[in-house]
């Protein structure tokens, strides 16, 4: 008579559990982490390498200027793509305040790079590691190379703000190389998004869930990066320099990455993303949403003047408010919606009350 072993019966176990198929929140969360995850924090770790090595080509002249600022517009884009997906390593310590600060309500990015650089004329990347995230990140980088006030063309500035430049570029790299880092690997973050239970998630609802709040939290973020410049918290009365990234003229293109992420978190990259997780009698929900994301590209689109063009005249304000109404309602679809056709409690916003 056959007798099974105890060998053999581990590895029917095995066979069985590798032939059990993943319940459709796990097949999400995988897809997501395969999918839009480790690919745009990949992109966001590379662009800021090319930055880094754009700031020491463009200070020993063999860059100029133009060549330096489409490189930074590109490390910026990668970093609004990443937006939707703020958690996980990367949003534990406020590590975020160190790649961009926004809203600069009192110029503090001006005014404490100078104050730095009166204090450090000899800046060392040990000064820079040493000082507020106001001057190490983004927002810092795109003042060096945009504001009207400086010509870095011009040899003594360049002198003078080079170090400084320098060490961003390499600040920037070194972080996001580190975050990537945190997601790679036997015990990275992807990982906790694939296999449950682990240390973060007891299961795939609740990494799903987790995914949901940082989108969430994105768009209301989205709405805000249009509203403060717009005026909607100051009665109406525009704030052209509260805009995200108003020196390089990049406010309209992060928005774009930004809602781009989020739509892709929805769909998924082989219509494998969040709207798989609904069921066939929700199917009038993800019309809804599907349009929406519709309407909010379509108006991003459809700007085709600056930013603070827009904002200076009635007919580009209007455009704007429409606009901001369409993430508004994109927004909510999320938040109350969705949230509660997945059974998914978002709790607090840290964003709520700004």
């Amino acid at each position: 008579m056959f007798r099974s072993t105890p060998l053999l019966l581990a590895l029917t176990g095995l066979l069985l559990g590798a032939c059990t198929p993943k319940e459709p929140a796990q097949q999400t969360s995988i897809a997501l982490s395969d999918g839009v995850l480790l690919p745009a924090y990949s992109g966001w770790a590379e662009a800021d390498r090319q930055l880094a090595a754009s700031a020491l080509s463009f200070c020993a002249g063999n860059e100029d200027l133009q060549q330096a600022r489409q490189i930074f517009l590109t490390a910026q884009n990668s970093w609004a793509a990443l937006q939707p997906l703020l958690f996980g390593p990367l949003a534990e310590g406020n590590l975020a305040w160190q790649v961009q600060f926004w809203p600069d309500k009192k110029n503090l990015v001006a005014r404490q790079v100078e104050n730095l650089l009166q204090q450090k004329p000899q800046l060392t990347q040990a000064d820079l590691e040493q000082a507020s995230v106001v001057v190490k990140g983004l927002s810092a980088y795109e003042y060096l190379l945009f504001d009207n006030g400086l010509d870095l063309t011009d040899a003594t500035q360049r002198q003078r703000y080079c170090p400084l430049l320098t060490a961003i570029g390499k600040h920037q790299q070194t972080l996001s190389a580190e975050i990537l880092q945190q997601w790679q690997g036997d015990a990275g973050m992807a990982v906790h998004l694939k296999r449950f239970p682990n240390s973060r998630y007891a299961d795939a609802k609740e990494a799903i869930g987790e995914i949901l709040r940082a989108e969430v939290t994105a768009l209301d973020v989205l709405k805000k990066k249009l509203g403060t410049p717009l005026g909607r918290q100051s009665k109406g009365v525009p704030q052209p320099l509260q805009a995200e990234s108003w020196r390089s003229q990049s406010t309209l293109s992060n928005l774009a990455a930004s809602l781009a992420t989020a739509e892709r978190l929805w769909l998924g990259v082989k219509q494998d993303g969040i709207r798989n997780l609904l069921d066939e009698d929700q199917a009038e929900l993800a019309q809804r949403l599907d349009r929406a994301f519709g309407d909010s590209r379509g108006r991003l689109a459809a700007l085709q003047r600056p930013f603070d063009e827009l904002l200076a005249d009635k007919a580009g304000r209007d455009q704007l408010n429409a606009l901001y109404d369409s993430f508004d309602r994109l927004h909510r679809l999320h938040e109350r919606e969705l949230a509660k056709a997945l059974d998914i409690q978002l709790g607090f916003n840290a964003h709520d009350g700004d």
